[in-house]
């Protein structure tokens, strides 16, 4: 009888990641998270602003925590000719490395990828910036905002009367750069099996969040049909929107199908809604808006909850991170996960989950992130089948 052991889906895979801040760091605690053993490798004496930022908690900035959980902590001097050495007397053991300086830093350092597949040609190279390797813009300092800025997203989002709206997440450095460099690195990892090599990976966080604009993109592109805030379906030109409530919260509705449209205009007891709301016509649309706008002004946000309770109609709250982290659908989806401050250790923090849900395969919450220097650099990432198979 074979048994179903449960084993990450990444387990054999081993990283050496040299990156910082947030990019780099959160594409390899997915890579972690997934079963990959992940070697960083961090300045003695610069350390990475992650571990400085507050607030703390356990010791420890809470970024740091959980961006590098389930990593190796190594500290190396990259000035230093015999740490260099170091690396390429290892570099053969290593699957994947993964690095976000500028451009040409890990040439000068004697680390870029053709001096490395030199020695391991199997070597899957993934460097994140904010401009990518050529082109003219390569070696400009930026930060998300300004990705954000040159991609053209944040020329049509917000409001026409206030401007681009500053958002509390980093869209390109995670949807971006983390997230594409994760698809392009596990790509590389398939090509491999057939080809038997390597190959360098080029993750430009600007070039990667412009696909973000992707249906608005492709109406400009294609359809001739410049892009404003406010003035698209889904920007805040329909009645897909947010709407206040009488006591300041608000609320969410996309009702656009019509089977929910009708549902809401006659929850509502909003006819408007149903003659107007799938109008391409600019006044049509506005009039539909500030019927909503005066209706949901009516009541308070906690009238409104019972009222959309058990109606399914695209309508829900906007709620607070505090809240969200704490609701029904978090607790019943296990967004959050408690991670030993060491492995083995019966103390733990509170973070948030990696949201891959498999079938099979697992993932692995073992320690969070670590103090500098800490780790080895062959950690004991545990095999499970090999567990079950001595006992």
């Amino acid at each position: 009888m074979v048994k179903n052991h449960m084993t990450t889906a990444l387990k054999g895979l081993k990283v050496l990641d040299f990156s910082t801040l947030l990019p780099g760091p959160f594409a390899t605690l997915y890579l972690a998270d997934l079963g990959a053993e992940v070697i960083h490798v961090e300045s003695p004496n610069r350390p990475d602003l992650v571990r400085l930022l507050p607030p703390y908690a356990n010791g420890q900035a809470t970024s740091h925590s959980y961006l590098n959980r389930n990593k190796q902590s190594i500290a190396l001097d990259l000035k230093d000719p015999a740490s260099i050495e170091r690396i390429k007397q290892k570099i053969s053991d290593y699957d994947i490395v993964v690095e976000q300086f500028r451009p040409d830093v890990m040439v000068r350092l004697g680390l870029d990828y053709a001096t490395l597949a030199e020695i391991n040609p199997r070597l899957i190279y993934c460097s994140i910036t904010g401009y990518g390797q050529t082109g003219n813009y390569k070696n400009k300092a930026g930060h998300d905002i300004n990705y954000v800025s040159l991609s053209g997203i944040a020329g049509h989002s917000g409001r026409e009367d206030s401007g681009p709206p500053p958002m509390g997440i980093q869209i390109a450095d995670v949807a971006g750069g983390s997230l594409h460099a994760v698809i392009g690195i596990l790509s590389a990892v398939i090509e491999r099996a057939q080809s038997g090599l390597g190959q360098y990976i080029d993750i430009s966080m600007t070039d990667c969040v412009v696909t973000m604009n992707n249906m608005a993109a492709a109406a400009s592109l294609a359809g001739k049909t410049p892009q404003y805030p406010e003035q698209a379906h889904l920007n805040g030109g329909t009645f897909y929107d947010y709407y206040q409530t009488q006591d300041g919260r608000y609320l969410s509705i996309g009702s656009l199908e019509p089977q929910f449209m009708s549902g809401l205009a006659s929850l509502l007891d909003l006819p408007i809604l149903l003659q107007k709301g799938a109008s391409f016509d600019e006044t049509d649309r506005q009039l539909v808006k500030t019927a909503l706008a005066e209706k949901i002004k009516q009541k308070d946000f906690d009238a409104w909850m019972v009222i959309f309770a058990e109606q399914d109609v695209f309508v829900e709250p906007v709620l607070s991170l505090d809240e969200a982290l704490h609701s029904p659908l978090a607790q019943q989806r296990g967004w959050v996960v408690d991670v030993p401050l060491k492995e083995g250790s019966a103390e733990t923090e509170p973070q948030l989950a990696c949201p891959i849900k498999f079938s099979r395969s697992q993932m692995r919450y073992d320690y969070i992130g670590q103090a500098l220097g800490a780790g080895q650099w062959s950690s004991q990432i545990k095999n499970q089948d090999e567990d079950e198979a001595k006992s």
